[in-house]
Formats: structure tokens, sequence, C-alpha cells
């Protein structure tokens, strides 16, 4: 079986997830939310695939329902040292 699906962000993956175990044998191809893709500091974040590849990968932090399990945010703190950086992101 061929499933096609539009998906982003800690629902979408979650589903993706769910509909993995309910098919395991189905061929799934996934369509994802780029609409919150943003560039920081010359690097191009793109938050909804992250959280789709990290939850079907089995890295997703399950409590917050995004990034990594372990991740640290020791760059953010740097930045915030020399006052760059957004304050919002992480």
């Amino acid at each position: 079986m061929r499933i096609v699906v539009l998906a982003g962000g800690i629902g979408g993956a979650r589903f993706l997830r769910g509909l993995q175990r309910a098919v395991p044998d189905a061929d799934i191809t996934v369509i994802g939310n780029t609409g919150d893709d943003i560039h920081l500091f010359g690097l191009k974040v793109c938050p909804d695939l992250d959280t789709v590849m990290y939850t079907l990968g089995g890295g997703i932090n399950e409590e917050q329902g995004w990034g990594r399990t372990d991740e640290t945010f020791h760059l953010k703190e740097e930045l915030a040292a020399y006052g760059v950086g957004p304050e919002w992101f992480g």
C-alpha cells in the first residue's frame, strides 16, 4: 500500500509515527511543511522537518514534543553573552 501524507510539526510527526505502527508494510511518502523555515546566522533551520525526522528516528524529546533528546543550548547561551541571537529560540 502506498500512502502520501501532508505533515508538519508535532501533531504531524506523531500522526506519522502512529501511521507507521498501524500500517507497518506501507510505503509512506511525507510532504513536509517548510512554511516555518528560517535562516539564523547563515544556517537554514527547518523546525517541522526536524521534528518529523527526530520523531520517526526515535530521537525526539518526548517531553517537549520538539527538539532532540539531551539537546543543549550552549551555542545560544554563548551568542547571548555577546548580545547576539534570538531570545525566543530554544
